[in-house]
C-alpha cells in the first residue's frame, strides 16, 4: 500500500533476481534462448536493466530498507555503477554446475519469509522476477498481511505468478515512456540548441509521475512530494538549487507544475 493523504507508510523490501530479469531483455533483444547459450551467459554482460527505474519505483511505496539483488556478480560488473547508485546490496551465487541455475530464487524465497518474521516495519515486498517459484513465498508474503508488488519482463513472466501478486508491473510498460522519449533524441538537433537541465525540476517531475501512477489520478498530494524526493535523492535540498524552501522551489517551477489549494489539502500536478 502506499503512503496515504497523511504520508504515513511502512517500509519496503525490494528483492531483485537480477540474472531473470536480465535473461528475459536479452532473448526480447535478441531472440527466444539467446542468453540460454553458454557463449552468451558464461562471459560479461551489457547493461540490459533500467537500474534507477526500478529502484525509484520501490521507493514510491515507501522508504526502501532492504534493497537486495541476487545473481552470478563475475559476469555483471558492467552494472557496477548503477548498481552502486542505487544502494543495492548485492548476493553473490555461484551456479553449482556450467549447465545449472544459480538458485537466486530459493535464496531469494528463503531470505524474504526470515525478514518478514523479523521486521514488523516492513509492509511492501517487492520481487523482481518472473518465475512461477514465487508462488509460494507469495502465499507467505500474503498470509502475513503484507503487499506484495511482482516486476518482471512481459514475454517470460509466469501469469499465475503475476496473478498471485496484489500488483504486478511489466518492465517493459515502466521504461517504455523513457525508451521513446531517448530514441526520438536521437533524431532532434545538436544538443547545444537545447536549454540546459535543471536538476530540481527533473526530481520534481519524476516524484509526481510515479505518484500518479500509483493512484491512477493526475493530482496529487503536496504533503507526499517532498517525502518522495527525499527517497529519491536522500541529498535533496531545495537550498542547492537556490530555493529557501520546497514552496518556493514549487512556484518557481510553475512552469512544470500546477497547483491546485483546497481547505483540507494542497494538491500538484504536471503541465501538460
Amino acid at each position: 500500500m502506499r503512503t496515504n493523504d497523511n504520508g504515513e507508510s511502512g517500509s519496503v523490501a525490494l528483492y531483485w533476481d537480477f540474472e531473470n530479469l536480465h535473461a528475459g531483455l536479452m532473448e526480447a533483444k535478441y531472440g527466444e534462448g539467446a542468453y540460454a547459450k553458454q557463449d552468451n551467459r558464461f562471459k560479461v554482460q551489457e547493461p540490459l536493466i533500467d537500474v534507477q527505474a526500478l529502484v525509484e519505483l520501490g521507493a514510491s511505496f515507501g522508504p526502501v530498507a532492504i534493497n537486495r539483488a541476487y545473481g552470478n556478480w563475475q559476469y555483471f560488473g558492467r552494472y557496477r555503477d548503477a548498481l552502486l547508485q542505487g544502494s543495492v546490496e548485492l548476493i553473490q551465487l555461484f551456479p553449482p554446475g556450467a549447465s545449472a541455475k544459480n538458485g537466486a530464487d530459493i535464496k531469494l524465497c528463503l531470505d524474504a519469509t526470515e525478514d518478514l518474521s523479523r521486521f514488523a516495519h516492513i509492509k511492501t515486498v517487492i520481487v523482481v522476477g518472473g518465475d512461477s517459484d514465487y508462488m509460494p513465498v507469495a502465499q507467505k508474503i500474503k498470509a502475513a498481511g503484507r503487499t506484495l508488488i511482482g516486476i518482471g519482463n512481459r514475454k517470460n513472466t509466469n501469469k499465475h505468478w503475476a496473478k498471485s501478486c496484489h500488483e504486478f508491473r511489466f518492465y517493459d510498460s515502466l521504461i517504455e515512456p523513457e525508451a521513446l522519449v531517448d530514441s526520438k533524441k536521437g533524431d532532434a538537433p545538436e544538443a547545444s540548441t537545447t536549454p540546459p537541465a535543471n536538476p530540481a525540476a527533473d526530481l520534481l517531475r519524476r516524484a509526481l509521475h510515479l505518484l500518479s501512477e500509483s493512484t491512477g489520478e493526475p493530482w496529487v498530494n503536496k504533503a507526499n512530494v517532498l517525502p518522495l524526493i527525499k527517497r529519491l535523492d536522500p541529498t535533496f535540498d531545495p537550498k542547492d538549487f537556490g530555493y529557501a524552501g520546497f514552496g518556493e522551489m514549487l512556484k518557481a517551477l510553475e512552469a512544470v507544475v500546477e497547483v491546485r489549494k483546497s481547505e483540507d489539502a494542497h494538491h500538484l500536478r504536471l503541465r501538460r
